[in-house]
C-alpha cells in the first residue's frame, strides 16, 4: 500500500498521523519517525528505511511545517521564500532571487497552506481578515494575502530566521565586515557606545547586530525586545520580550513601547530593540539618555544620512517635535552602523559606513566617520575624531 500520492503524502495517511500527533508539539525526529512507523503498520504499508525517513519528513512538514516549502526553508542559503502562485515559487538564495520548480498543486492548496500557517502563528486568515503577519513556531516570519486583495491568487512571503548567530569571523569571510572596521566596531561595543544599526530591508541588520552582541561581556545581562524572535546572539545571558498583537476581540495587545518600559525594571546591562518602527523610539531614546548605556537598536533607512529623517518621522508618532528628536537622539546614539547591498540584483551585504550622531544648526545630523567600499577599502571621514571618542 502506498502512502505517497501526487506531489505529496497521501491525505488520509497525514490525517492518521495528525490524529496521533495531537499535543506532540516540537517533537524530535525520532518521535515523528515512530509515529509514521505506527501508522504505516496499522494501514498495512511497508516502507524501506530511505522511504520511511522521507515520508516522516514530508508528514512532519505537512502537519507542523510549511508543507512542500519546508525543504526550501531548511536550505541554509535561503533567506526568503516567495509564493506568487501554485507553480510560481521563488527563493532568495545566497542573496539572489531564483525561481524554483516547486509545485504546490492548485490555488485552493496554496490558500489552505496559507490559512494553516497563519493559524500556526496564532493569526486569523479568511475573507474577513485577508492579510496576516505572523511568526511560526520555528521562528519563520510569515506574511500572507488572500484574494481579492492579492489579485489573482494567494500570496505568501516567508522569511527564514536562523537559530544560530553568525560569528564576526564568518561575517568577515562573507564580506559583510571589512577586516579594517572590525577593531573599530569591537571597541565601540566594549566601550558601551549606544549603537543604531541602519539599512534597507534584507540588508543584514539583524545578522550584524547578533554578531556584535557576542562581544558583550558574559557578566552582562542583555534584554532583547522584538516583534518576532529573530535576534539570536551567542551570549549566555539573554532574556527576550516579544510584542503581542491584539486578539480577535481587540484585547491583549502589548506593544514595543510598553516592553521597553518593562525592560527598564529588569536590571538590564544592555537594552536591545530589534527594530525601531514606531513610537517606541521615544522610550528607547529616553532609556539611553538615563544611564542605560551600551544599548542597540536597528532602523530602516536607505543611507546613514537618511537616519535623522527616519528618526524624526518615527518620533513624530510619539508626539515629539523635530527639535526634541535632535536633542534626544544626539545624546542617545553614539554611532550609526549602516549596511547596504552590493548593487541591484547582487547579493552581498556589507557594512558600508560608520557615522557619528550630532546636533547641528539644521537639526540632527549623521557625519561619516568611516566609509567602506564594496571591495573592502576603508576611508576615514570628518566624523572620525568624534567616533574614537564616542561612548560614555
Amino acid at each position: 500500500m502506498s502512502v505517497v500520492a501526487g506531489h505529496g503524502v497521501d491525505d488520509a495517511f497525514v490525517d492518521a498521523v495528525r490524529e496521533r500527533a495531537r499535543g506532540l508539539g516540537p517533537a524530535s525526529d525520532d518521535a515523528w519517525l515512530r509515529l509514521v512507523v505506527d501508522v504505516a503498520r496499522a494501514r498495512g504499508a511497508v516502507l524501506g528505511s530511505a522511504a520511511l525517513a522521507a515520508t516522516a519528513r514530508r508528514v512532519r512538514a505537512a502537519i507542523v511545517g510549511a508543507g512542500p516549502l519546508q525543504a526550501l526553508l531548511e536550505d541554509p542559503l535561503v533567506t526568503d521564500v516567495l509564493v506568487n502562485g501554485p507553480r510560481d515559487v521563488w527563493v532568495e538564495r545566497d542573496g539572489r532571487l531564483v525561481r524554483t520548480g516547486v509545485d504546490l498543486g492548485s490555488d485552493e492548496d496554496v490558500r489552505a497552506l496559507a490559512v494553516r500557517l497563519a493559524a500556526a502563528g496564532g493569526q486569523r486568515l479568511d475573507d474577513a481578515a485577508p492579510t496576516a503577519d505572523a511568526r511560526l513556531p520555528d521562528g519563520t516570519r510569515l506574511h500572507a494575502v488572500l484574494p481579492p486583495v492579492a489579485g489573482a491568487g494567494t500570496l505568501l512571503s516567508l522569511r527564514v530566521v536562523r537559530t544560530r548567530a553568525l560569528s564576526v569571523g564568518e561575517l568577515v569571510a562573507s564580506g559583510t565586515l571589512a577586516p579594517g572596521v572590525v577593531p573599530v566596531v569591537r571597541d565601540l561595543v566594549e566601550r558601551r557606545a549606544n549603537l543604531l544599526v541602519s539599512g534597507a530591508t534584507g540588508s543584514g541588520k539583524t545578522t550584524l547586530l547578533a554578531a556584535l552582541l557576542s562581544w558583550v561581556g558574559h557578566d552582562e545581562r542583555i534584554v532583547v525586545i522584538e516583534e518576532a524572535g529573530e535576534l539570536m546572539p551567542a551570549h549566555p545571558h539573554v532574556v527576550r520580550l516579544l510584542a503581542r498583537r491584539a486578539n480577535v476581540d481587540g484585547a491583549g495587545r502589548v506593544d514595543l513601547a510598553e516592553l521597553v518600559r518593562q525592560a527598564l525594571r529588569m536590571r538590564p546591562d544592555r537594552i536591545v530593540l530589534g527594530e525601531c518602527r514606531g513610537a517606541e523610539v521615544r522610550e528607547v531614546m529616553a532609556a539611553l539618555n538615563t544611564g542605560h548605556d551600551g544599548g542597540c537598536a536597528t532602523v530602516h533607512a536607505n543611507t546613514a544620512a537618511d537616519v535623522p529623517a527616519r528618526l524624526e518621522a518615527l518620533a513624530a508618532l510619539a508626539g515629539l517635535s523635530r527639535d526634541a528628536v535632535a536633542a534626544q537622539a544626539a545624546a542617545a546614539f553614539d554611532a550609526v552602523l549602516h549596511l547596504r547591498r552590493d548593487g541591484p540584483g547582487r547579493g552581498r551585504r556589507f557594512l558600508a559606513e560608520i557615522g557619528v550622531v550630532r546636533r547641528g544648526p539644521g537639526g540632527l545630523e549623521v557625519h561619516p566617520a568611516l566609509t567602506v567600499s564594496a571591495a573592502g577599502a576603508v576611508e576615514r571621514g570628518p566624523g572620525w575624531a568624534r567616533l574614537i571618542g564616542a561612548g560614555p
